[in-house]
């Protein structure tokens, strides 16, 4: 098994790519080597601003054999194919969530690179920040006794007010159910496990929005997902939640609470690595607020749990098979608010193991 750290290509050099190409510079078990775009240019821009050595089209940085593990940044649309042509050259792959636009694909995925002995691993790693991590710490410790149900949602008016390339949000492996739900859903198996059946309703505002920012200002695109859903989730462990996803709503809002047999935790944003944490006891005035440790360092967190895994021959924390059990049940979801009905994900799964509280990105622990 090879030792040092882990040579990284970063594939998509979009709007997020730049926070990857920050935290993963501060992380000794992890090198960034490569960064590849279909518009080279733009790669060329995001390895001179990042002091990467190498800039090219997915081609070049998949030839290059200090290329262990590709960070997959792309579109929703692009995440499986360009996966597959990562796992084909022998690299692992971390990509952006959500893992596929159907169940199916990301189960292909998972077994092409199981058969090859690859490691998949999917954001978001939100959750292995100080703030869901310190969440999972109050639970284990009893602070609101057995949990019993969760009340989350997350609203707003939608990202092309902001972005400067908006349309993509609004197809199929996107919207406000695939695009924020991943935060909330990974967030809530950590807590309770699986999730055994889904119902929801969806509803699509308006057939049409316009970009608000950047070159694409002013320009009319389609609306071919679903804007504003609600859903009821039931975990195999018992507990139930409530969660709605909204690209409609004028004032925005988020709002995470698990509710318990002894009091109710206020957990949270799921898409942030920080806090605050609060919990109310049954019969408290007030609600008082609980100690929150762990990384806080951004987006980054699972490619560095990935790494080590390569290494270690461990199971990463946010895992393809997490990924996969998430995009089913958001799949679920979709596919019960058509038929008015409970509709089951496919497979079950264990939830990750906590993070040490002492865990450190940023130690050089691979030699």
């Amino acid at each position: 098994m090879s030792s040092g750290p882990v040579g990284v290509a970063v594939v998509g050099a979009g709007v997020i790519s730049a926070e990857y190409l920050r935290t993963l510079a501060a992380f000794p078990d992890v090198r960034v080597v490569a960064v590849a775009d279909l518009d080279t240019a733009r790669a060329e821009a995001a390895a001179r601003a990042h002091a990467v050595p190498v800039a090219g089209d997915l081609s070049t940085v998949l030839a290059l054999p200090e290329v262990e593990l590709v960070v997959n940044l792309t579109v929703p649309a692009a995440h499986v194919a360009v996966a597959r042509e990562a796992l084909r050259a022998g690299k692992h792959v971390y990509g952006e969530k959500p893992l596929a636009l159907l169940p199916g694909e990301g189960e292909k995925l998972l077994a092409e690179a199981s058969e090859r002995g690859l490691l998949v691993g999917c954001a978001p790693d939100t959750f292995l920040g100080a703030g869901l991590q310190s969440a999972l710490r109050a639970v284990a410790a009893g602070h609101i006794g057995a949990p019993v149900a969760a009340s989350t949602a997350v609203c707003g008016l939608g990202p092309e007010r902001w972005h400067p390339d908006p349309a993509f949000f609004y197809q199929p492996g996107a919207g406000p159910l695939f695009d924020l739900g991943p935060y909330y859903l990974t967030a809530l198996v950590a807590l309770f496990g699986g999730v055994e059946q889904v119902a929801a309703s969806a509803r699509r505002a308006r057939e049409e929005r316009v970009a608000g920012a950047g070159p694409a200002a002013g320009r009319t695109f389609p609306v071919d997902v679903p804007t504003h859903v609600s859903a009821l989730l039931d975990f195999a462990s018992g507990p139930t939640a409530t969660s709605v996803f909204s690209w409609d709503a004028a004032r925005p809002h988020q709002h995470f609470e698990v509710i318990g047999t002894e009091g109710t935790l206020a957990v949270p944003d799921p898409n942030r690595f920080d806090g605050p944490l609060r919990v109310r006891s049954n019969g408290a005035a007030d609600w008082a607020e609980l100690p929150v440790r762990g990384r806080t360092d951004g987006r980054g967190l699972g490619v560095v749990d990935l790494a080590r895994s390569i290494r270690t021959g461990t199971v990463p924390r946010a895992s393809g098979a997490l990924a996969l059990h998430v995009l089913e049940t958001m799949t679920a979801a979709t596919d019960s608010a058509r038929r008015a009905t409970f509709t089951r994900p496919p497979t079950q799964l264990v939830p990750p193991s906590p993070l040490p509280e002492e865990w450190d990105p940023t130690a050089a622990t691979l030699g």
